[in-house]
Formats: C-alpha cells, sequence, structure tokens
C-alpha cells in the first residue's frame, strides 16, 4: 500500500516550495490515512505497541514511534505526545541516560534518538529531555563522536549520527545555543574526515550496508541517512561529502532510488521490496537539491570578482 500522504507533504514543503497553509494542511492527514493511521490503529490501551517499550524490534513502542515522527506525524497528535512521555518517564535513569529494558543497562544512541523524538513532538520542556541532553553534552569523545561502548576510543557512526540529530533536533524546538551547536559542529568534523562512510585510516568503506540507503533506518547509519541530516540541518558544503554524494548517485535508478530493509519484523510492509521507493526517492532527491545549492552557496563565497 502507497502511503503518498507523508511523501506528499514532505515534496509540497522541501521539493516544491509550497506554502506552509497546504503542506502542513497535508502533514496533519498523516494520522488518518496511510502508513500513519494504520500504525496508531496498533496501538495498545496502555500506549504501547508490539507489547513492549523497546522490545521486540522493530515492533516495540520505541521504534514504531520513531517511524511515526519519520513519516511526519503532527507535534501535537495527543496519542503519539502520550506514548513519547511513556518512554521519557520509564526509560530515563539518574545520569540521563535511557534503559528501557529489564537489565538497567544504559544506551546512548537511544538516549539520543528519544531527544529527537521527543523534541519533534513537542515535549522539550519535559525534564527528562533536559537530563537526556545533558548526558549526551558530558559523553562527546575527543573524535567528535559518541558511542555506546564506554570503552571504546572511536566513535560509532551509528550513535554519532543518533546524537546530532537530537542536538539539532533540541535547538530547533528550543533556541539556537552556542555550546550545542558546536558540539555539532565537532561531530561534523568526524564525519568529514571519514568522508561520511569510509575509514579515515584505509579509504576503504567502514561497512557494506553503509552505501545502501535503507528505509525505516531504526538505528542504523547510512549514507542516505548521514547525507539527509547535513540536508535537514542546511549544512554548507563540504568537498569531503562528494564521494558520499557520488555512492548516493550510483544508487538511482531511472531518476529512482530503492530501499534497503533491516531483517526483523514488521508491523506490515511499507514498500515492495523489489520496486523503487517513494521514500527513499523522496529523501533522495532532498538531498540532491541540498547539495546543488550549497555548493552554489559555497562557489559563491569563493568566488572574487577581481580574480582574472
Amino acid at each position: 500500500m502507497f502511503d503518498h500522504v507523508s511523501v506528499r507533504w514532505y515534496t509540497q514543503r522541501d521539493l516544491l516550495d509550497a506554502p506552509e497553509s497546504v503542506w502542513a494542511a497535508t502533514r496533519a492527514r498523516v494520522a488518518e490515512e496511510g502508513w500513519g493511521a494504520r500504525l496508531l490503529a496498533l496501538r495498545a490501551d496502555d500506549g504501547t505497541w508490539g507489547g513492549g517499550l523497546y522490545q521486540p524490534k522493530w515492533t516495540s513502542t520505541f521504534y514504531t514511534l520513531r517511524l511515526l515522527v519519520q513519516l511526519g506525524i503532527p507535534s501535537t497528535h495527543a496519542a503519539a505526545r502520550d506514548s513519547c512521555r511513556l518512554l521519557v518517564d520509564q526509560g530515563v535513569t539518574a545520569s540521563g541516560a535511557v534503559s528501557l529494558w529489564s537489565s538497567g543497562t544504559t544506551d546512548t544512541c537511544v538516549t539520543a534518538m528519544l531527544v529527537s523524538m521527543a523534541c519533534n513532538l513537542g515535549l522539550e520542556d519535559v525534564p527528562g529531555v533536559s537530563s537526556m541532553m545533558g548526558y549526551l553534552v558530558d559523553n562527546q569523545m575527543e573524535d567528535g563522536g559518541w558511542n555506546c561502548r564506554q570503552s571504546s576510543r572511536h566513535a560509532s557512526f551509528h550513535t554519532t549520527l543518533s546524537t546530532m540529530e537530537a542536538l539539532f533536533s533540541f535547538q530547533k524546538a528550543t533556541h539556537p545555543d552556542a555550546d550545542l551547536q558546536c558540539r555539532w559542529d565537532r561531530a561534523s568534523r568526524f564525519f568529514l574526515n571519514h568522508q561520511l562512510y569510509r575509514s579515515h585510516r584505509t579509504g576503504e568503506i567502514v561497512r557494506a550496508s553503509f552505501a545502501l540507503p535503507h528505509f525505516p533506518t531504526h538505528w542504523f547509519f547510512d549514507v542516505l541517512r548521514g547525507l539527509a541530516h547535513f540536508a535537514d540541518a542546511n549544512a554548507p558544503w563540504d568537498d569531503r561529502l562528494d564521494c558520499a554524494l557520488q555512492e548516493l548517485t550510483r544508487r538511482e535508478r531511472r531518476g529512482r532510488w530503492h530501499a534497503s530493509t533491516h531483517t526483523g519484523p514488521m508491523h506490515f510492509r511499507l514498500e515492495p521490496s523489489w520496486a523503487p521507493s517513494r521514500m527513499n526517492t523522496l529523501r533522495a532527491l532532498r538531498v540532491m537539491w541540498w547539495a546543488r545549492r550549497a555548493r552554489e552557496g559555497a562557489l559563491a563565497e569563493g568566488y572574487n570578482p577581481l580574480d582574472p
């Protein structure tokens, strides 16, 4: 079943420059039609999905709500807000890190993703959100990134991107913050030093899956998700992103992009695995649009009319 509503409102806003009154009206229907409505219909009376807060993947409360946010469910949707508040209330520990499982261990990547969800659902003022942000700020590594493994000396691509999304979402929901922006800049340099998805030592792709565009993304990093975040943040162009952009371009087939899916049960299949993906085509086009404009801005800034 093709969910035209989620694709349409993003297209109206990001590719067609439609007035907010137009795309906001379309976005309001995400909870009423297509994938959004089907996911919300599976919500239990206690505000959970799949019988658990974090397990089973990918049908639990955490990942269902993350997908709804990615589809663009309005921040005012009461049921989505209540379920997110449940995750914050149940998951945030005294350290500010999140634990949504019986072992009591915490996870930096999950903490960052929950911050993003909360901020996108208008819950940025909930005390647990500020605690999570404090934890993330305190755990940035020397190379600029973050890692769920506290003993690691090298940041994780997955966790670093999730935390960059959290820093961006929190500032967008509250106000610009010089320290948080500085931390985002440090993390962006981590990715630039890796050409987004390659080893800074060998130049080889770190993992083959990094080159494949996925949707839903869950917690995984790939080139499309990475480039899409730079586009969302309207970051200035850097030539070290060229390799990743070329990788994404190579995946194009007649103006369309397919989507790989991560293994595991789903509530339902979003799009046929053998067909071009409308969601990934939209996401890729948004990246291409940003890259072209960002490059033009970089060229304009570097242009000197007095040069011969």
